[in-house]
């Protein structure tokens, strides 16, 4: 069940990328946007993630956590949860809007030598905070009356369709400026959010009242409670998230330019991490019985096969990445300036493989009674991460927040969180064939490097591709490296007729 639903998931969201991967194209290609123009549009991708975090006020936990007992104690149009969420959520992005205008001297000082556009399109950051921030209530309202399908498909492809359509619009010069195309821009959120609305209110699968249900009062103070803790998790993980971003645009000379190179490397990393957001929803809820059950041999048992699974899948595409990066940036005519991207690439890489390869450690965590404990790890990671960030950043440019990446979360983080379930509960999550498909990736990208080193373009693309993936494929099912991988092969061979 968990392997047929996490690649369901990773379908849909891989389809997602493949338009972002041709949006990227758009925005990086030479003679189209300039580099700072497109690191505006991360930076207001990560300032309008960070408004989304603090406006929300961790309503999407109370969505999560309490819809069960809103659905089983009331009827539909007496179900206030929703209500309550949509009207605390807006009262926090009034209250990020009020700091916003307090403090946009603040953002002068701080970014108008570096990243001077930010500052002359800083209000306009806001609508797409503010739509972000509806779209995640009602996506996690969605989510718990099973309607992910559609809320992937709308974030993961047709928020991108919508920058699709306004990069197409750009170049045949429908939209003219690059000020008319961040403004539209800027309302890509708020586009989905209302598709997901009139989706809701059409299938009558959303009510409104503010009269206090007698579940709102009964467990108010655990809603309190649970929206503290968990406000000040979202808080700490988001920020970790963009903090990096920031102060690129902040602190470097020509900060927007080099966001948006620093851009182009996360995204490219984004790929590796798309199967963890897949067996994370799939797992879940298997996680949270085994607990419940006490049942540590499945807890055992899953940790270890998300483990091999999420590290046989980063391994092999970060090779595959790494092997045809800068020859991409050189073949599909990409500006040359983003070839400086590619060491922070790899260390960000690196990171991913290893947050990938140590398993759902945060979900454990997150599942059993020691879910404070996250809370605890994170607020370690800032700690580590926010002055590692500044520092390095202003030492080594861009390669800074990627060795500060690198350091803190990848090895201190992970760390951290495999230590405490290995003291706790005797869980970690390697096993012999972890360190072979290492040793595997490593082999396959060196004979593949070397024995295409010299040719270049399409061409040279493909074959070292094309080598890469029978040699690691192959060496994978031949060795048996995840008990998982042989059924899905078998499957394959049968549809084939093979």
């Amino acid at each position: 069940m968990i392997r047929r639903q996490s690649i369901v998931a990773s379908v849909v969201i891989y389809t997602g990328f493949a338009v972002g991967m041709l949006n990227v194209y758009f925005f990086t290609k030479e003679g189209l946007f300039t580099p700072a123009q497109y690191g505006l549009t991360s930076i207001f991708i990560a300032i309008a993630t960070m408004m989304q975090a603090f406006a929300s006020l961790a309503m999407p936990s109370y969505i999560f956590k309490f819809h069960p007992y809103y659905n089983h104690h009331l009827p539909a149009r007496k179900n206030d949860m929703i209500s309550w969420a949509l009207l605390i959520s807006c009262i926090g992005f009034l209250l990020v809007m009020l700091a916003g205008w307090i403090f946009k001297d603040l953002v002068i000082r701080k970014f108008g030598k570096n990243s001077p556009d930010l500052v002359t399109y800083y209000y306009w950051i806001f609508p797409m905070g503010f739509g972000l921030t509806i779209y995640t209530i009602l996506e996690s309202y969605a989510w718990s009356i099973h309607k992910p399908v559609l809320t992937n498909f709308l974030k993961e492809i047709l928020w991108r369709l919508f920058t699709t359509m306004l990069i197409v619009l750009f170049i045949f010069h429908a939209i003219t400026g690059f000020g008319v195309f961040i403004k539209l821009y800027a309302f890509t959120f708020p586009g989905i959010a209302i598709v997901l609305f009139i989706y809701l209110i059409v299938t009558k699968q959303i009510h409104f009242t503010f009269k206090r249900s007698k579940v709102t009062q009964r467990y108010f103070k655990k809603i309190v409670s649970l929206c503290i803790f968990a406000y000040s998790g979202m808080i700490v993980f988001t920020l970790s998230g963009v903090f990096d971003s920031l102060v690129i645009a902040a602190v470097l000379d020509d900060g927007l330019s080099k966001a948006g190179i620093f851009g182009l490397a996360q995204i490219m990393t984004s790929v590796i991490q798309a199967p963890q957001r897949g067996i994370i929803a799939a797992s879940i809820a298997h996680l949270s019985r085994a607990w419940k059950d006490k049942n540590m041999e499945l807890l055992q048992k899953i940790y270890q096969r998300s483990s091999i699974n999420l590290l046989l899948f980063a391994t092999g595409i970060f090779a595959l990445l790494t092997l045809n990066y800068t020859e991409a940036i050189y073949t599909l005519g990409l500006k040359d300036a983003y070839l400086a991207g590619f060491s922070a690439f790899v260390l960000l890489g690196l990171t991913r493989v290893i947050d990938l390869g140590t398993g759902l450690n945060a979900q454990i965590i997150g599942t059993s009674n020691y879910w404070r404990f996250e809370l605890v790890s994170g607020i370690i990671l800032l700690v580590f991460m926010l002055p590692l960030t500044y520092f390095l950043t202003r030492q080594y440019d861009i390669l800074g927040p990627a060795i500060a990446n690198l350091i803190s979360q990848g090895i201190i983080y992970n760390l951290i969180r495999i230590v405490f379930l290995w003291k706790k509960f005797r869980l970690q999550p390697f096993t012999p064939a972890s360190l072979y498909t290492i040793i595997v990736a490593v082999c396959c990208y060196a004979a593949c490097y070397f024995g295409f080193k010299n040719i270049h373009g399409f061409t040279g693309m493909f074959l070292r591709s094309a080598a890469f993936i029978l040699l690691y494929g192959g060496s994978v099912i031949y060795c048996k490296l995840s008990p998982d991988v042989q059924p899905v092969w078998q499957s394959i061979r049968k549809r084939m007729g093979v």
